[in-house]
Order: C-alpha cells, then structure tokens, then sequence
C-alpha cells in the first residue's frame, strides 16, 4: 500500500561516486523510478538509473529530411508549377538554385523538431516540483550536494524500508518528499 501525499524519499549525498554507487545499489535492489540531481553533468548517472538511449536525434533526423523535402517540393511547385519562368535559358527545374532554400529547410526543420522534441521528450515546461519543498534541496542542489530520490510510484516502494535502505548507503541525510 502507497502512501498517500508523498512523491517519494530523498537522500544525500556529498560526492559524486557516492551518489553514482548509491544509484547503482539501488538499481540492482530492485528500484526502478527515481532520479537523480546534482550541480553539475555525471556521465555515469545516467546508466546507474537506468536512463534508457533517447529518441531525440531520430526526431531531428527526420524532422530535417522533412524541413528539406518540403523546402524542396514548394520551390519545385513554385518555380515549375504554379508560375513557371524561363530565365537566361535555364530549364525550369535548375535543381543547383533550389540548394540554398533546401539547405535552409532542413536546418530549420531539424533545429525546431530538436526545440520542442527536448521539451516535450523532458516533460518541460516543469514550474513545480514536489523536491522543491525540501529547504535543504533548495539550498544545494546547485552548489555543492548530490541528491537521490526514489519515487513512491515504484512497485518496489514501501516508506519505511525506502527510508532504511538509503540510510544504509551511507547518506548525509534521507527525507520524505511531500507532494
């Protein structure tokens, strides 16, 4: 049975190998919504969660080949179709002057499909959430602490034993984590 009003238990921590190895323990007991903060970029976080390989650069990939075979087929229907004008001789379809505006597309294409492919993939914009109402997140998160928090939406989460578990890694702290 879940608690009710609790988003999850929060520890931490004050290096990083200690949050990455406390991550991995975690994993391997069984533990498989949580997250992890801290103040900045630790490459092996993401594999000790349990972060699955992004979908994003295959959005950009064909976010880009549509910006550019849409670039491309409106200067085909423009410049071949709807208003046709022979210009110095050249054939209507001059595929080399079409380069710049197919090039143009395809970044635009890509570039925009990356923007909100980011933030909808991140579930942002994000203006709450519930580890903000822990003081001693708030003021280290960002300075010097390291952070771990197990979700109460994970099959394996039981308060008390979640509690004990971090402790048992050898947290500076552990917290309940209001809703």
């Amino acid at each position: 049975m879940k608690p009710t009003g609790i988003y999850g238990v929060m520890a931490e921590f004050n290096t990083p190998d200690e949050l990455v190895t406390a991550a991995h323990k975690a994993y391997a007991e069984g533990y498989r919504k949580m997250d992890a903060y801290s103040p900045f970029p630790i490459e092996a976080l993401d594999e000790a969660i349990g972060i699955p390989k992004t979908i994003l650069p295959w959005l950009v990939f064909f976010g880009g080949l549509f910006g550019g075979m849409a670039g491309y087929g409106l200067e085909y229907w423009t410049q071949v179709i709807h208003f046709p004008l022979i210009i110095g001789g050249k054939p209507l379809h001059s595929w080399p002057n079409f380069i710049p505006v197919w090039f143009e597309t395809t970044v635009l294409g890509a570039s925009l499909t990356a923007v909100i492919g980011m933030l909808g993939l991140n579930g942002l914009p994000l203006p709450y959430h519930p580890v903000f109402n822990i003081d001693r997140f708030l003021d280290h998160a960002q300075k010097d602490k390291f952070f771990l928090v197990i979700e109460s939406k994970d099959p394996k989460f039981k308060l008390d034993s979640s509690k004990q578990f971090l402790s048992n890694l050898q947290a500076q702290g552990v917290w309940e984590v209001p809703n």
